[in-house]
């Protein structure tokens, strides 16, 4: 489904839009609540990724294990994590071997997880490649894991620690995972570490080594709330930075001491004239007060890294130049993110360069009308996109990709006068 975004204007200045809870806490804790069932959750992400987190683990539970396919499709984090999950499920007895083999789209195949494997490998894990060497689709043999001691680079995707962090209070002796080198994305590996704290799991995370002590027994009942999806919230950021001084819309809900790495959008958006109020029913309502600053934007984005392409396309949007920098890890999410954003922007206009971990943008006055914006299977290009329809007119190809993490995003777009219709 491809969606003609006509130039629009915000019908209602003062809107409020729910969304839901946070993707990467959600499967996160989707993962603690299966190996600790006496945690309840509230307020869970309805994006596909999580639903599909959510599917297999409840099918791996009511299903005997053995000789098992999931499909992960787009969805990194079930990839990531799963892996970690399946690895130490036993079987019943000696004759039943808990066996899966975890699988996915095209571009899944193409995303590497080698790293996880041969860290899960350190540990006693038994898993093999069913088709090109680091890559999915993997077969796990699931089993006891006594091993406690692992290293693993440490500018790798934070998804591959968070993997191993979720496992580790299961294991009979616990985790100490050493981090070689400069760590990237801390605040994923941080949010990880403050779930498990929240659950009653210790850790500590000193230097370059994290530990995380056995927590084998059944913890006592517990109910989390899930907070909102920060870079859900940045299509909103950008769309009020993109409009009218006056122009207020309130998302709920969100902490001001949150876990999420994208929580930084309220210092960034300072820059382009928006401004931030945390109110006392846990929402924030975010308002554009004041013209921006024309000056070049430089950002070092290696622990925020999913909030680049809203960044770079509010920057185009106001004619403004911005470097980019810490975005290495684009490179293997659902496209490659940086030679997406140099293709769809320079369709529009823009002058950009990139390399493995940086973007260019020079500041630009035009911007060509009624473009055909490619989405590459990837969530956040639609999205990043779509507050340009204040300035232009524009169409967004697969536009349902967004389902991935925002399902109801086309619609909240309508609510607040957006002109959209099918083509």
């Amino acid at each position: 489904m491809d969606l003609r975004l006509l130039q629009s204007t915000i019908s209602n200045q003062q809107s409020t839009i729910k969304i839901t809870g946070s993707k990467s806490e959600t499967n996160r804790l989707l993962l603690l609540q299966a190996l600790y069932p006496n945690i309840t959750l509230e307020n869970t992400s309805n994006s596909d990724d999580s639903d599909v987190m959510l599917g297999i683990i409840q099918k791996s539970q009511i299903s005997n294990l053995k000789s098992q396919i999931f499909n992960v499709h787009h969805a990194g984090t079930a990839m990531r994590f799963l892996t970690a999950f399946f690895a130490i499920q036993e079987g019943k007895d000696l004759s039943d071997v808990a066996e899966v083999v975890l699988t996915g789209s095209s571009r899944m195949k193409e995303r590497p997880i080698k790293i996880l494997v041969e860290a899960l490998q350190q540990l006693g894990a038994e898993i093999t490649y069913e088709e090109n060497e680091g890559f999915p689709p993997i077969k796990i043999k699931g089993k006891k894991l006594s091993k406690n001691k692992v290293s693993l680079p440490a500018n790798v995707s934070s998804q591959y620690i968070s993997a191993l962090l979720l496992i580790a209070p299961k294991l009979e002796n616990g985790l100490e995972i050493t981090l070689e080198g400069e760590i990237t994305s801390i605040p994923y590996i941080k949010m990880t570490l403050a779930l498990l704290n929240e659950i009653g799991v210790e850790t500590s995370f000193t230097n370059n080594i994290i530990s995380v002590q056995p927590t084998t027994y059944n913890l006592q009942p517990t109910t989390l709330t899930i907070e909102s999806d920060w870079s859900s919230a940045s299509y909103w950021f950008s769309i009020v930075a993109l409009s009218e001084i006056g122009t207020k819309i309130t998302l709920s809900s969100y902490k001001q001491n949150s876990l999420q790495g994208d929580s930084i959008l309220p210092e960034i958006y300072k820059d382009f004239g928006v401004e931030t109020i945390f109110n006392k029913d846990n929402s924030i309502t975010i308002s554009k007060f004041t013209t921006h600053n024309l000056k070049p934007k430089t950002y070092n984005l290696n622990n925020s890294p999913d909030i680049a392409q809203t960044i770079a396309v509010t920057c185009f949007g106001l004619g403004i130049g911005c470097n980019l920098t810490g975005l290495h890890t684009l490179k293997i999410k659902e496209t490659d993110r940086l030679e997406a954003l140099k293709t769809e922007l320079s369709k529009l206009g823009a002058k950009i360069s990139i390399t493995n971990d940086s973007l260019t943008l020079e500041p630009s006055s035009k911007m060509i009308e009624n473009c055909l914006i490619k989405t590459y299977q990837d969530h956040r290009m639609a999205m990043a996109f779509a507050p340009l329809a204040l300035k232009t007119s524009l169409i967004i190809e697969d536009a349902e990709v967004v389902s991935k993490s925002y399902p109801t995003f086309w619609d909240d777009l309508k609510s607040i006068g957006y002109q959209i219709s099918e083509i």
